[in-house]
């Protein structure tokens, strides 16, 4: 073994590689049904264009049912590598340990699965993997569930199970605690299958519509996490998308009070079949404003969802920011916004209404009640807390944004908001989200284009359709 490690990780590692030599190389047939289940879940979290590495791939059993087309495994078993080989012959394989992993690369993807309890050092391995990653890195982790041990014991008394080397059995929390100290920053945790076996197609159904309804009680947890960002705000370019319908009133107001950000700063103002003037005001506002970067739009589409992926289909800024013409939140605010993305605090910054008092007249009660209880929802959804959906304001990079428009089509079409489309994308790319709180004003001008009653039934559609894509699959 390696000279990195301290003598008691050494002799772990050597009897943890003895064990494996010796082990089959074939899974059992209960254990084939489980890591195809794995395999089903890691597909949905990872791209098919990821580079991924796996930690203690074993024989390939997993690495080989991964949708990705650049795959590379190590372990600690010449034997098993030397299987896995033969099972996957696509694949890169290395006969190395997590805890000195070192192959000269870097990779978007890094997978442990089912083997970090079996690791000698955790720290040291997660630690180890900050030299496989690059800031957009995801590691995948998965481990069994404490609940399940006297079960899982059991079932490898009576054969049912392969018998592995000594473990760790780490809770959830252990691990989250591990990856702080290692420089990784998690994003969720999310419990899956509640029956490992097909059972003529009992354990589908089981996994698919009770699993995401009894997260404690499921036998794996899988946890995704990210490189700890810490680093002075770059300088980005910026494109604040400002949706106008019926807001001829705030357009000079938005431009006076949008402040300069990053590198550069443009403003896109996407006009939408308005009755008051509307594109007239933003015709003058531009001749008004010839120091400023505007550019006016008339969107084709219905809809702010169609007006701000207009928008972001003519910005040029690296970071792209949506901005409501009503000004009920301040525009000031977008300071704090740019901050938490440029700095690498979070991927995408959604703006909170509910965390500050707000003016007497900005939310009415019934819809502040109908939005605290979607953000419960919606946290439940993505697995991240998410308080305020329907905040008008939120920021992520243009190169994020691209990705999500690239997986557009795992959600088609649906949102006539906005919001959703973004939400539901940044959730299935595994981008961390933060909610970052506001000051919450009443209009100056005009009136709202949101219609409770049939806004709120859409509102319910979108968590019905996001649960189908994301939590019963």
């Amino acid at each position: 073994m390696p000279a990195s490690v301290s003598d008691d990780t050494n002799q772990h590692l050597v009897r943890t590689r003895e064990f494996y030599d010796h082990a089959s190389t074939t899974l059992q047939r209960g254990a084939r049904s489980y890591r195809a289940l794995l395999a089903h879940y890691y597909n949905l979290l990872i791209p098919p264009d990821a580079s991924v590495l796996e930690i203690g791939c074993g024989a390939g059993e997993l690495l080989g049912q991964l949708r990705a087309t650049d795959r590379t495994g190590i372990d600690l078993s010449p034997v098993q590598i030397e299987a896995a080989r033969h099972r996957v012959p696509g694949a890169k394989f290395y006969v190395q340990a997590g805890e000195c992993v070192d192959l000269g690369r870097r990779f978007d993807v890094i997978v442990i699965s089912d083997t970090l309890n079996l690791a000698a050092d955790v720290q040291q391995l997660l630690e180890q993997l900050q030299g496989a990653s690059h800031p957009g890195t995801r590691l995948l982790i998965n481990i069994q569930n404490s609940l399940w041990r006297p079960l899982l014991s059991l079932a490898g008394a009576l054969g049912l199970k392969a018998s592995h080397p000594q473990n760790s059995w780490l809770a959830s929390s252990d691990v989250i605690n591990l990856l702080h100290l290692a420089g990784w920053s998690p994003i969720c945790r999310q419990g899956r299958i509640l029956i490992p076996f097909r059972l003529g197609g009992l354990g589908q159904f089981f996994n698919r519509w009770f699993a995401p309804m009894l997260q404690w009680f499921c036998l794996t947890f899988f946890l995704v996490a990210r490189p700890a960002v810490v680093r002075a705000s770059s300088a980005l370019s910026v494109s604040v998308i400002i949706p106008a319908r019926n807001e001829a009133g705030n357009i000079a107001a938005a431009v006076a009070r949008i402040p300069a950000l990053g590198e550069s700063t443009e403003l896109i103002f996407v006009e939408g079949h308005s009755t008051d003037g509307t594109w007239a005001r933003l015709q003058q506002v531009v001749a008004d404003n010839p120091q400023r970067k505007i550019t006016i739009l008339q969107q084709t589409g219905q809809g702010k969802g169609d007006a701000v992926r207009a928008g972001f289909s003519c910005a040029t800024g690296e970071l792209l920011m949506i901005l409501d013409a009503d000004l009920t939140v301040p525009p000031e605010e977008l300071r704090k916004f740019y901050e938490v993305v440029a700095s690498g605090r979070a991927e995408f910054a959604n703006g909170v209404r509910l965390v500050y008092p707000m003016d007497e007249k900005a939310m009415q009660f019934l819809n502040l009640c109908a939005n605290k209880i979607f953000g419960l929802l919606f946290t439940w959804l993505l697995c991240q807390p998410v308080k305020d959906t329907l905040c008008g304001t939120k920021v992520l990079t243009r190169a994020h944004y691209e990705k999500i428009a690239l997986n557009r089509a795992y959600f088609g079409d649906f949102d006539p908001f906005g919001d959703f489309d973004l939400l539901f994308g940044a959730a299935k790319l595994n981008l961390a989200i933060a909610d970052v709180p506001i000051r919450y004003h009443e209009r100056t001008y005009g009136s709202t284009n949101i219609h409770r009653w049939r806004h709120g039934w859409l509102l319910w559609r979108m968590v019905a359709f996001g649960a189908r894509k994301l939590k019963f699959v």
